[in-house]
């Protein structure tokens, strides 16, 4: 399967028409609105109800990613030899099944900060596998010629559930403790393992005598990543800016629930209202990438990046509202985020030759979110050693170095990106030039 058409026969005009898209496209969103719900609530849960200090939050912040770091890499090759269906599949009921410990445990008095960090890190494994299968299904799934479309779609659901998820986890919490929250979220990943096994197409992983050591395949894909020019700046800018929002995530919530006084209900809107930005971002993306051109709308989103997450911080001190603070700069961010992501994303794509395609995601995902972790005790020691506010500055003037590699890169100040591996030097060629001054599909 070289993934340059639809699988299923014709290409659709458009992926609504594509059944398997369909239903790939359904188990995303309640994926997503599970992932959502769960992020808003174990961090309330653990400030809230079992009192965690500054460190214990960067630690379970740290933990929440801490799989990209470990196990990032081999994943990919792993996720190169199955049926990516049913890595979905295993991932979202693993999840489910992880979080119901964490309900039985609230319920029975027995929940803690150590368990929530354990619950925490085991999920981070699923979304490893998750993550990789989902962004390597999408080319063979639908096609190259509609992996912008799917991804755009893709992004825009992402961004329906930041704003749908806190908004009815807030809702929620403001009638129901947080363990019955946990529940909701616990179906919604049932019920995405089952939408996602209703998808009809059926993958050929490569044959056993056709595999190469797992060294050589995972070095293969990080490989491909490294020498690539265009593509290592944009996952130096993506790695950076994570640290930058990992190192801020440690923190938000003790900022927004114990300095800035809101409840957990006004955070969960903070949040939802936030993501509305998201949702602007991921309709508009195509449409910004024609304007402005795809090359061009990386260098510039990431510009967005450092001034929106200054915002955070000056909400202890501006005379405003601090919710409607928070708000606006979320909005800004996540508009520029998704911007971002579509772009970057599937040019990922397009580049990397389709058997190749879970290792190269599984290596950008481990340089990109491995820097989380990382972030997450970063954070959580200097929330405790200067103050979540300074720490909150921190993390901003990190998203402000996050943008140098893409912004000084020469390439990105054209219009189009390069259609394949080459034209993808800083400095071009003749030869760059010509493929960057061609339309990209």
């Amino acid at each position: 399967m070289t993934g340059t058409s639809a699988p299923t026969g014709a290409t659709p005009r458009s992926l609504l028409h594509h059944r398997d898209f369909r239903w790939l496209w359904a188990g995303d969103a309640l994926g997503q609105l599970g992932a959502q719900l769960t992020a808003l609530v174990l961090p309330i849960y653990a400030v809230d109800h079992l009192r965690a200090t500054e460190w214990q939050m960067g630690v379970l912040t740290a933990a929440e990613t801490a799989a990209f770091l470990v196990i990032g890499l081999p994943a990919g090759a792993w996720v190169d030899r199955m049926r990516k269906r049913r890595v979905l599949v295993v991932a979202d009921l693993v999840r489910a099944a992880v979080l119901a410990v964490v309900v039985v445990a609230a319920a029975t008095d027995r929940a803690s900060v150590p368990l929530l960090v354990a619950a925490a890190a085991a999920i981070s494994v699923a979304n490893v596998f998750f993550d990789v299968a989902h962004q390597s299904y999408v080319p063979g799934l639908v096609g190259l010629d509609h992996v912008v479309e799917g991804n755009a779609k893709l992004q825009a659901t992402q961004s329906v559930a930041l704003v749908a998820g806190p908004a009815i986890g807030g809702a929620l919490l403001r009638v129901v403790a947080a363990p019955a929250v946990i529940v909701v979220t616990v179906v919604t990943y049932v019920l995405s393992a089952c939408g996602v096994g209703r998808i009809r197409h059926v993958e050929q992983p490569p044959a056993p005598h056709e595999r190469r050591p797992l060294r050589s395949e995972i070095a293969e894909g990080l490989r491909f990543v490294v020498r690539q020019p265009l593509l290592r700046r944009i996952v130096a800018t993506t790695s950076i800016s994570n640290l930058g929002a990992a190192v801020s995530g440690a923190v938000m919530v003790i900022y927004a629930l114990r300095t800035l006084g809101l409840d957990s209900a006004a955070f969960g809107t903070v949040v939802s209202a936030s993501a509305l930005g998201g949702l602007a971002g991921a309709f508009t993306a195509g449409r910004l990438s024609t304007w402005i051109g795809e090359a061009r709308i990386i260098p510039l989103s990431a510009l967005t990046f450092a001034p929106a997450g200054a915002v955070a911080p000056l909400a202890s001190v501006l005379p405003v509202d601090p919710q409607v603070t928070l708000v606006v700069g979320g909005v800004v961010l996540s508009f520029a985020v998704i911007v971002y992501n579509v772009a970057q994303v599937s040019f990922r794509q397009r580049l990397c030759p389709p058997a190749l395609l879970g290792r190269m995601n599984a290596s950008v995902r481990f340089i990109v979110w491995g820097s989380m972790p990382i972030g997450g005790l970063l954070g959580g020691w200097l929330g405790h050693a200067i103050g979540v506010v300074t720490t909150l500055w921190v993390a901003a003037a990190i998203g402000a170095v996050a943008t140098l590699p893409v912004v000084l890169c020469s390439a990105l100040r054209r219009r189009d990106l390069p259609l394949d591996a080459r034209g993808t030097s800083d400095e071009p060629t003749a030869a760059a030039d010509r493929a960057a001054d061609t339309p990209v599909p």
